[in-house]
Formats: structure tokens, sequence, C-alpha cells
């Protein structure tokens, strides 16, 4: 009898590569980047700075901490976001300007 050889410690031949871990943070700046575009805009600055942050982090790491593609989304919902934040608040700025203006010319 012929002994088999031992098994080998590669993955074998059309073996996917081990994945590399999502950053710790991933879920939390996804989140933050749709609450902030749908129900609290005020957290979409919060997801933007996470973003950016674990952005630089991964790009860092050489391929060692994945999660690239949810952290941009959830980055670019928090710029989003953080754009209606502001636009919304420059109406408010504006209507009460008009408000205050009216009610000055009508006195």
């Amino acid at each position: 009898m012929s002994a088999q050889p031992p098994p080998s410690a590669y993955p074998q031949y059309g073996a996917p590569p081990p994945r590399a871990p999502d950053h710790p943070q991933t879920t939390t700046i996804l989140v933050l980047g749709i609450i902030g575009v749908t129900f609290f805009q005020l957290c979409a600055p919060f997801a933007w700075y996470l973003g950016s942050k674990a952005k630089r982090e991964i790009e860092e790491s050489n391929g060692a901490i994945g999660g690239i593609g949810m952290v941009n989304l959830g980055r670019i919902l928090g710029i989003v976001g953080t754009l209606l934040v502001a636009v919304s608040a420059l109406i408010i700025i504006v209507a009460i300007i008009i408000i205050v203006a009216t009610a000055a010319g009508s006195a």
C-alpha cells in the first residue's frame, strides 16, 4: 500500500482567498448614514466623519481590514444627509428673514 500525502495547508485550486474582517465600525457608519438621510439628519455629519476616518484606516491597513464598500456607502449617505441639513437650515433662515421683513414693512 502507498501512503497518502499529508493534507496541504494551502487552499485548494479554485478556492476563494480568505476574506479580510470588516472594520469594527462598518455597521455603525452605515446605520448612521441611513438614519441621517431618512429620519434624523443630525446623525449624518457623524456618519460622514466616522466614514472618512474608517476609510483612511482601511486604506492604510493594506488589505488587512475589509468593509470598504459599506463604509463608503455610509460615508456618502452622511454627506448627502449633511447637505440636506445645510439646505434645510438655509431655507429656514431665509423664511425667517422674509417673515421679519414682511412684519416690519407692514407695521
